[in-house]
């Protein structure tokens, strides 16, 4: 059971984070320009983040559930039917969620740090003939760095924060593909089972600290070449 909710585990982090990073920067780009005109926007990308895990819950069983929108509607198409909640398709709900509430925050985070970068050097990359492609790897990127860091590191704690919608999606004992390692913890503490729930608690802080460590070297090995 451990190697399963460390390979889910492991699975979930090196899908969603990519994921939420190049689609939270691909928005902030977008809004990059003109940031100060979009307060109602950055509301409504910060609403899904704030909003409380039983209501997330909820919209995913109205819309994944059984006789939910999504079964519903692939019923009336005629398509096969999927059991969203209780087969391998959960892990792709699961993502999809953890990506609708998180991706503003991300958003937010790096729209911070675009906000800092002078016009000016834009201007002048306009006045010789830079791309927009230029722009983005000689100017916005090397700039990035620490908002990237800081937003990759948020989004690992809201993954695995991302149990609580999990366990009330599928319980202590959900479908083998979204049961995590967080699920193995909780099991162990249930079952008093303290020397398994210190390793795996030893284990997970390991790969915390190694992730955090790996994005860390990197970003400022970048920003020592950049300087």
């Amino acid at each position: 059971m451990f190697t399963l909710a460390f390979g889910n585990t492991m699975r979930f982090l090196a899908a969603a984070l990519p994921l939420i990073m190049v689609l939270a920067y691909a928005i902030a780009l977008l809004m990059q320009k003109h940031a100060n005109k979009h307060k109602l926007l950055k509301s409504v990308f910060l609403f899904p983040y704030i909003m409380p895990v039983v209501g997330a819950v909820i919209l995913v069983e109205l819309l994944f559930a059984e006789s939910g929108l999504v079964p519903s509607i692939s019923n009336a198409l005629g398509l096969p039917l999927v059991d969203w909640l209780g087969g391998p398709a959960a892990f792709g709900v699961v993502l999809l969620l953890y990506l609708w509430k998180n991706t503003g925050y991300s958003v937010i985070l790096l729209l911070a740090g675009l906000v800092t970068i002078p016009e000016e050097q834009y201007s002048a990359a306009d006045l010789d003939g830079a791309s927009g492609w230029q722009k983005f790897f000689y100017i916005t990127t090397p700039q990035m760095w620490y908002s990237v860091f800081f937003a990759i590191i948020f989004s690992l704690i809201n993954a695995f924060k991302c149990f609580r919608e999990i366990f009330l999606i599928g319980g202590t004992h959900p479908n083998e593909n979204i049961y995590m390692l967080q699920h193995f913890l909780n099991n162990s503490f249930e079952n008093l089972n303290y020397a398994k729930l210190s390793v795996a608690s030893v284990l997970l802080l390991i790969v915390v600290l190694v992730v955090f460590a790996v994005f860390y070297i990197f970003v400022r090995r970048k920003e020592g070449f950049r300087s």
